[in-house]
């Protein structure tokens, strides 16, 4: 693999010439796209619950519900991107239909994005969606990968007991909010208290997704609720969240250490594209986060401009050969890249610590 060019080869001025038309979001296309998604995805769930076990309405309706249910989760990332005070409406009715239910409300996004794409925090130790698993062993990867199963239960745990009992204590109250209010793939990451300002109605959101899950046990120990729905939230919710970690380790390059800033440049070829088969990229990586190096580009810009955008760049650009490089063919092929590349920084480093501990011949 050839070396990455200079970060100031990249032609960032011109290109934000080029998709500066492309910054307006279209409330139209949130409302159907997400109200669609949702309601597709309750009501596969209900079928499944309902459906006779390990039957093929169930399997299938299992299916349909992980992908419609995965595609509304992941409004979160555009919710993080919104400005405060905007879209007002469409970020109460997500949490109410989406985020609370699904016990992922959106302040646990909100806040700790926002720092993943400043400049002064991306890449480093301070970024919680950031690990270098791009040059450590790839079976890292592969435990990150399988131990997505459990988050349901930690996050249902989160916030139907631990919630209430913070509440006794500030301190214990306080560390709840650094260590156990954020969707990160850094499990060691501290949140800081700034990001409370991102998402000011953080604490009814707090509050609702514990309502909301005591409310669903209540209804289950008391009759009212089958437990096969509680079994088929579990499942849908844990396939959920192992489809978006398998997306979340091939957005990035992750070959920074943690220990040095990145420029804008160098977080974009730390990046990557997967525009792949438009239907079924779209599967895995829905709402526009297929072109997450284009993201990355213009944080701003809405999920439904990111195609066209990515279109007029390798069209209009005078050299597009360095925005190119940071795609990738299909979501195999980054994998098998990403596995790859961290193989061998493994063995290079390898070899430079047995360099190092061999004495040096001449001087024998």
């Amino acid at each position: 693999m050839s070396a990455p060019k200079k970060t100031e080869e990249f032609p960032l001025r011109e290109a934000r010439q080029i998709v500066k038309d492309l910054q307006t979001r279209n409330p139209v296309i949130y409302w159907v796209d997400f109200l669609v998604s949702i309601t597709v995805g309750w009501s596969a769930v209900a079928v499944a619950a309902l459906s006779p076990v390990f039957s093929v309405v169930q399997i299938a309706a299992l299916a349909v519900a992980t992908v419609a249910m995965y595609r509304a989760v992941l409004f979160i990332h555009e919710l993080s991107h919104m400005r405060r005070g905007t879209f007002k409406l469409f970020r109460l009715v997500w949490n109410i239909l989406c985020g609370l239910p699904l016990q992922v409300p959106s302040f646990t996004y909100a806040g700790v994005h926002i720092d993943h794409h400043k400049p002064q925090i991306y890449g480093t130790k301070e970024d919680g969606e950031y690990l270098p698993i791009g040059i450590e062993p790839p079976w890292k990867l592969l435990l990150f990968i399988a131990a997505s199963v459990f988050p349901p239960f930690v996050l249902a745990f989160r916030f139907i007991v631990i919630t209430p009992l913070s509440y006794l204590h500030p301190k214990f109250r306080a560390w709840v909010w650094r260590h156990a209010s954020s969707l990160t793939v850094d499990l060691m990451y501290a949140r800081p208290e700034s990001t409370k300002q991102n998402d000011r109605t953080w604490r009814l959101q707090e509050f609702g997704a514990f309502l909301y899950g005591a409310s669903a046990l209540t209804a289950w120990y008391l009759g009212y609720l089958p437990g096969a729905f509680l079994v088929v939230w579990y499942i849908v919710t844990g396939l959920v969240l192992l489809l978006n970690t398998v997306r979340t380790f091939v957005a990035h390059a992750y070959k920074n250490p943690g220990d040095k800033r990145m420029t804008r440049s160098e977080e974009f070829f730390d990046s990557i594209d997967v525009p792949g088969n438009s239907f079924i990229s779209s599967l895995w990586a829905p709402v526009g986060l297929r072109f997450h190096a284009t993201h990355h580009l213009f944080p701003s810009m809405p999920y439904h401009n990111l195609g066209k955008a990515r279109r007029k760049l390798i069209a209009e650009l005078e050299d597009n050969e360095p925005y190119l490089r940071s795609t990738r063919k299909n979501l195999f092929s980054a994998l098998a890249r990403m596995i790859r590349e961290a193989r061998d920084a493994q063995r290079a480093q390898k070899a430079a610590t047995t360099e190092e501990n061999t004495p040096n011949s001449a001087a024998v």
